[in-house]
């Protein structure tokens, strides 16, 4: 951040109050209170192409004349119940996704660049957890988290198993395709990021870009899978915003890749993480389980 721009604009508002949370420096004063950050990307282009898109959702940008900052409005936050402010946070971003979207004509790499960056992911995890195996099954007496390991290992292998699986399916798939779908993704969706006061307003827009809606799904249910109830989240998203089945196939077999899990630390806190892994991958397919059960019972009775 550009410290003389910064000063320059606390001697305009003369804070009585001053907080720097994250990278965002609160001001507060008598005449309003404001946001500072420093300026990574032309926000004021991006604000209008929202606007024109018909979704305002966004803080208003009071200054973005000065070097290497941006002056924003400050949105307050009201305190609510979690999974209500989760709930409220998708329709805003089912509603960004929405708004912006146009198609793209697909070109050769296109698909093929995702299909060999999580091919490379699958066999990496698969190389990883079978190390892990063969290691712990030599020895005779395993502590509890090899032992821990060891008794679900097998869910670990299904996981990759089905997302392998269903990776050549997606491929084939998309491979039909002439065009695919583009839209605006925020790129750092988090509850954090979102405030809901007079306006519902999602914050720190620095790594937005055009890219497909699955990506922004994907960041938020890595960093929120444990605490919200992805089943009624993705339920609304889907009302506003639905996804073609090329898309939803490839959320479902990206979410559905174990964590990786990290040998360190004390014997207590390595149980922990693989139980963290296991977590995910239980949560993961129970997620996933209803939308592929509901496909069966339609490809049967169209079969019937």
């Amino acid at each position: 951040m550009n410290n003389r721009s910064l000063e320059v604009v606390k001697d305009i508002y003369k804070p009585y109050r001053y907080t720097i949370s994250g990278q965002a420096h609160i001001l507060e004063s008598t005449s309003g209170n404001v946001v500072v950050k420093s300026k990574e990307k032309d926000l004021r282009s991006l604000y209008q192409y929202l606007e024109s898109r018909g979704f305002s959702n966004f803080p208003l940008l009071l200054d973005d004349s000065r070097e290497g900052i941006n002056v924003f409005e400050y949105v307050p936050d009201t305190k609510m119940p979690k999974e209500q402010k989760a709930m409220d946070f998708m329709k805003v971003v089912a509603l960004l996704h929405q708004k912006t979207t146009y198609y793209r004509e697909v070109t050769e790499d296109d698909f093929k660049q995702i299909y060999d960056n999580v091919l490379e992911q699958i066999e990496y995890l698969r190389y990883f957890y079978n190390d892990l195996y063969e290691r712990y099954f030599q020895i005779v007496y395993p502590s509890p988290s090899e032992y821990l390991l060891l008794r679900n290992i097998s869910k670990i292998f299904s996981s990759l198993d089905f997302a392998s699986q269903e990776l050549e399916v997606w491929y084939q798939k998309v491979q039909k395709l002439s065009k695919y779908r583009v839209c605006q993704i925020h790129n750092h969706l988090s509850l954090d990021h979102y405030h809901k006061c007079n306006k519902d307003c999602l914050l720190s827009w620095e790594k937005s870009r055009q890219d497909t809606p699955v990506l922004d799904l994907l960041n938020f249910y890595h960093c929120s899978y444990f605490d919200l109830n992805f089943e009624v989240l993705l339920h609304e998203y889907f009302r506003i915003c639905p996804w073609s089945e090329e898309e939803r196939k490839l959320f479902f077999l990206v979410i559905s890749l174990p964590l990786k899990f990290e040998e360190k630390g004390s014997e207590f806190e390595r149980v922990k993480k693989i139980r963290e892994v296991l977590d995910y991958v239980f949560k993961t397919e129970n997620l996933i389980r209803p939308y592929y059960s509901v496909q069966e019972e339609q490809q049967q009775k169209n079969f019937n």
